[in-house]
This record gives C-alpha cells, sequence and structure tokens, in this order.
C-alpha cells in the first residue's frame, strides 16, 4: 500500500540519520555521497505545480528541514535538499493557484520568496483543473499580493498560441481585462510564445484544429506592440521569458524569471548568483534547485510540457503521501541518495 511504501521511506530516512552519527561522516559516506553547495534558491516547482496540489507536502517539508528530490534523468540517483532558513537564499514558487497556501505564508519566515503567478484568457477547454479566472483566481491574485506585495507576485501570461478561438484579438482583450484587475497588484507582466515540444505537440492534439505559435503573418509587431502599451498603460513593466527574438523595439525587455533583480527585491538585500545550466538557449534564469516532480501535475494543462499522459500522472498521484520525504513514491533499496550541504551563503 502507498502508506507502506511510505513507511519504508521514512524508515530508509532515519537510518541514514542514524547511520551519520552512528558510523562518523568519513565511514557513512561509501555509502551517501555527500556535496556541498553554495545556499540554495529553491524552485518549487518548475516540474509540478506544488502550491496549488501539493502546499501541504511542502510545508511538511519546510518543517522537517529537507526533502529528497529524484533525479529525472537517472531514477536512481535522488538528492536530499536542505530547506532550512540558513540553507535557503530564497524560495521562488510557480503556480496557476496558489489558493492554498494563503493562510500559511507565515510558516515560510524568516525565507525569502516570491511568486511566478500564471493568469492566461485561455477556458477549461485548455486549462481544465483550475478554477474561473474572474471568480476566483484574479481575487486569489490581489489577496495574494495584499498579503506579501507587489514586488513578490510576478504575473505571467503565458505561453501565447493562436487558434481559430484563441486569436490575437482574442488575446488582447484578454490581457488587458486581467492586466485592469491586476493594476496595482503587480509591478511585472511575462509573455512568451509556445514552444512545441513532441509532448506538447502530442498532447495539443486533443484540441484539435490547427494551432500556431505566432499571429498571423505582419501581425506579429503589432500583436506585442499592443502588449506592451497595454501593459505601460495599467502600471507594469512587460518582460518577455526565453524568447530568441529582440522585442526591446516595443518596450519589452528580455529577463530571466528567477533572476538577481527578483532576488534581491524578495530577499531585500545583495544576493550572489550565477547562470543556471541545462536550460534552454535563451533563457536568462540563474541558478537554481527544482523540488518537484515530472508527471504530476493534475492541471491537465494540454500546453504543458511537464506531464506524458494524464494516465502517468494519476499513476504518480496514487503513490503520493504527503508525509513522505519524496513527492510522490518511495525510496527504493537501489536507490542511492546525495546529501547536498549549503556551504558559503551567497550573499555579498
Amino acid at each position: 500500500s502507498t502508506l507502506m511504501r511510505s513507511s519504508a521511506a521514512s524508515d530508509v530516512y532515519k537510518r541514514q540519520e542514524q547511520g551519520t552519527k552512528k558510523l562518523g561522516e568519513k565511514n557513512f559516506l561509501k555509502s551517501v555521497r555527500l556535496r556541498e553547495v553554495d545556499s540554495l534558491i529553491l524552485s518549487v516547482s518548475r516540474r509540478t505545480d506544488i502550491p496549488a496540489f501539493y502546499s501541504e507536502w511542502f510545508f511538511g517539508r519546510l518543517r522537517e528541514g529537507s526533502c529528497l528530490v529524484r533525479n529525472p534523468f537517472n531514477p536512481h540517483q535522488l538528492s536530499r535538499i536542505p530547506m532550512t532558513p540558513e540553507a535557503v537564499e530564497c524560495i521562488v514558487f510557480w503556480t496557476k493557484n496558489p489558493g492554498p497556501m494563503l493562510g500559511k505564508l507565515g510558516l515560510l519566515d524568516p525565507i525569502p520568496f516570491y511568486f511566478q503567478f500564471t493568469l492566461t484568457g485561455y477556458g477549461r477547454d485548455i486549462e481544465p483543473g483550475f478554477p474561473h479566472k474572474k471568480e476566483c483566481m484574479i481575487p486569489i491574485f490581489r489577496e495574494l499580493s495584499s498579503q506579501v506585495g507587489k514586488d513578490r507576485v510576478v504575473w505571467r501570461y503565458d505561453p501565447i498560441f493562436f487558434t481559430d478561438r484563441y486569436t490575437a484579438d482574442y488575446h488582447l482583450r484578454a490581457f488587458g481585462q486581467i492586466a485592469e484587475a491586476l493594476q496595482g497588484y503587480t509591478r511585472r507582466v511575462v509573455i512568451s510564445f509556445l514552444d512545441l515540444y513532441a509532448k506538447v505537440k502530442r498532447n495539443m492534439k486533443a484540441y484539435g484544429g490547427e494551432l500556431r505559435t505566432m499571429p498571423d503573418s505582419g501581425a506579429f509587431g503589432p500583436f506585442v506592440s499592443a502588449l506592451s502599451e497595454i501593459a505601460a498603460e495599467h502600471g507594469m513593466e512587460i518582460c518577455a521569458c526565453a524568447e530568441a527574438c529582440d522585442l526591446s523595439r516595443f518596450g519589452i525587455k528580455k529577463s530571466g524569471c528567477i533572476s538577481r533583480e527578483l532576488l534581491e527585491r524578495a530577499a531585500g538585500r545583495s544576493v550572489e548568483t550565477r547562470k543556471a545550466k541545462g536550460q534552454r538557449g535563451e533563457c536568462l534564469c540563474v541558478e537554481s534547485t527544482d523540488i518537484g516532480a515530472y508527471h504530476t501535475c493534475p492541471g491537465g494543462c494540454l500546453y504543458c510540457y511537464a506531464n506524458d499522459s494524464r494516465r502517468r500522472v494519476e499513476e504518480n498521484r496514487k503513490l503520493w503521501d504527503p508525509n513522505s520525504a519524496l513527492l510522490c513514491g518511495a525510496v527504493g533499496k537501489s536507490d542511492r541518495i546525495a546529501e547536498k550541504r549549503a556551504g558559503r551563503r551567497g550573499i555579498r
């Protein structure tokens, strides 16, 4: 059963901690590799919507001081990620619905944080697993901003793509309505255009009809220019996420979503950073540690790059235990755990 698997994982976790104490660090390194890192920036998470669906697990791990993360490219390699104030520089949340966290944000203190909050004009034909935008999500955005401040909530209107229903005019109307509703609640809006990864193409087939990643020929310039003007009208700077083309002539600058600027704004102090490895070439994000897991988000967005299929998500969801060190699943006999230890703090 899931409970038995979770119990086994917990026993492994306890044996490892006891082993460290009994054998001493030198001998214990034979079975567990330790790697010292600078203080961590936690990404929560590009791989799944933890605030919306796994906030109970997150706060439990925050209370325990660490979590386990399985390497998506080497499933038998796990890392124990420290989550203490001494180890964590900042937490960046990625979500379409932070509602489940609103009454618990005080538990994050004293760790700095900010939210990347995606709020688009798509309906439930594209984003089936989330509440109504106007009735629920805009009020949640405002409440979050009221609690943590508009510097800690970034609005994301992405990814942008075009169909017979979601035309350029539709996007401009939706963007304008949301921008008006969020005026005074955020300083920044981020846009990007859909990248057609293989799994995205496969998932989008369920939608049917013609899918375009850019507006009709000749309409791109006027479209992004209009987005920029709407953002400025409502007191927001507009940035592009991981776009190869230069949109600065339209008043849209390139920026990382996990950037030194945003981290320092959230932390209220200088933060040392370095360029992230393993991201797309156009990505300007700095290095962070993601604690999520692929193929676990039940939001069901058709454009999602992090899920293979709904069936795989359902199978992984059955393995979820809010008390487990892993987001979904349990530690197996052939798994190997690397301990991350925070070393020099990344503060000037």
